[in-house]
């Protein structure tokens, strides 16, 4: 069995996750309560053309990060795990982090912000209060 070391695992995976229409289809299925979503609602908010949305979905499915059920000619994709969808959460926790702390281009990456759908336990305050040092007191403080 060929192992790899962790980092190139993550690295992986960052990679899958790394094009806009993926974390807009992470999202979107992150947002709906049973975290699915048919293919047909993924289309409607990508704007992706049919075969360019089917290609992204395969990468997320081959890195393990969503799972498809077929009904019929129905297909409809759900987050693999509903760490997913924390994932997503830090991440926006890190860049809510980088526009309060004035990192240089934060402000001008997160002009759309306003655009996504809500995420579960995704409020603005609680994000920014657990990416303060001292805020859990298992982390350690940040340089």
């Amino acid at each position: 069995m060929d192992t790899q070391p962790l980092y190139q695992i993550k690295a992986d995976l960052f990679k899958a996750l790394g094009h806009p229409t993926r974390i807009q289809v992470l999202e979107v299925l992150a947002a709906a309560s049973d975290h699915t979503a048919p293919v047909a609602r993924l289309a409607d908010v990508t704007r992706a053309e049919a075969s360019q949305l089917s290609q992204h979905l395969a990468v997320l499915k081959r890195a393990g990060v969503v799972t498809s059920t077929r009904t019929g000619n129905a297909v409809r994709y759900q987050l693999a795990e509903p760490l997913v969808a924390e994932l997503l959460v830090v991440a926006r926790a890190f860049l809510l982090s980088s526009l309060a702390t004035g990192r240089d281009g934060a402000a001008d990456r997160l002009t759309a912000a306003r655009d996504l759908p809500a995420l579960p336990g995704a409020n603005a305050r609680t994000l920014l209060a657990a990416t303060r040092p001292g805020a859990d007191d298992d982390t350690p403080a940040r340089a």
